[in-house]
């Protein structure tokens, strides 16, 4: 069973409700944030669902060298922590080395492991240490049961706020595939689980360099894994996903998200 005294932000969380974590890929500048948390804030606050801005202030991991990767990190944290006192919500974002986590934290409530460095013991012994929750997604190489020994270096380093989130398995060089049974592997660790509906899309190293991606079939992930018992959702979306700096074809329009919570609710009333 979930302690959710270890989550603050989900005390408020209502046992026929899922909490979200959404928002766009990367902070591309200091305005439309703040436009996207906005439209968010309010579909989730009149659905009455548990809500966390996402956004990444530095997009490390990227093919190819001219890829957008942001627009400063001290700016883009600033943006982070100005979201979080504007509206309220709590805000997630990326890291990828251990000096960062200490950083970071200074200005967000949770610190996310991107899947390629989930198991770096440094990194994970690092973020534990700040005190935040950590969401650490799962790699694409590794399955949900496997990822107990993550969870155990963050709560063996004293800190028991520790979420973990399913981004589907390599299929081949150019492909994803969801496993939902890793939803069930990763439960059984009595810490919130979380679907990436987006990510999960991904069609990853193509020969452009930028990666592809299937948001045609977000909807189709986001229901499968309500049904099967995730606690949460994590979406990037957009106002324009083919104007959007990266990740775009993989995003969820942002006009879009609220049909897709209203039906994601009826499913999970029926469970």
């Amino acid at each position: 069973m979930i302690t959710l005294s270890n989550y603050p932000f989900l005390q408020s969380l209502r046992p026929n409700r899922f909490f979200l974590l959404a928002g766009p890929c990367v902070i591309e500048d200091e305005e439309s944030p703040f436009k996207i948390a906005e439209r968010l804030v309010k579909i989730t606050k009149s659905l009455d669902i548990p809500y966390v801005f996402k956004g990444s202030y530095r997009k490390a991991n990227r093919s190819r060298l001219d890829s957008f990767q942001g627009i400063g990190d001290e700016r883009a944290l600033n943006v982070l922590k100005n979201i979080a006192k504007e509206f309220n919500v709590p805000v997630v974002t990326d890291i990828h080395s251990c000096e960062e986590a200490a950083m970071a934290a200074e200005y967000v409530d949770i610190l996310q492991i991107p899947a390629f460095l989930c198991r770096q013991t440094d990194l994970l012994v690092a973020a534990a240490k700040t005190g935040k929750t950590v969401n650490i997604k799962k790699g694409q190489f590794l399955s949900g049961d496997s990822m107990r020994f993550a969870v155990d270096k963050v709560q063996q380093s004293g800190n028991q706020s520790v979420m973990l989130t399913d981004r589907g398995n390599f299929f081949g060089y150019q492909d994803l595939v969801v496993d939902y049974r890793n939803i069930y592997d990763m439960q059984k660790n009595n810490v919130p689980v979380i679907m990436d509906c987006t990510h999960s899309l991904q069609q990853p190293n193509q020969t452009a360099g930028v990666t592809g991606g299937k948001p045609e079939l977000i909807e189709l992930i986001a229901k499968a894994a309500i049904a099967v018992g995730s606690d949460g959702l994590f979406m990037e979306t957009h106002p324009n996903p083919a104007q959007a700096k990266s990740d775009g074809a993989n995003m969820l329009r942002l006009d879009l998200i609220e049909n897709l919570l209203e039906k994601l609710i009826k499913i999970k009333n029926v469970l």
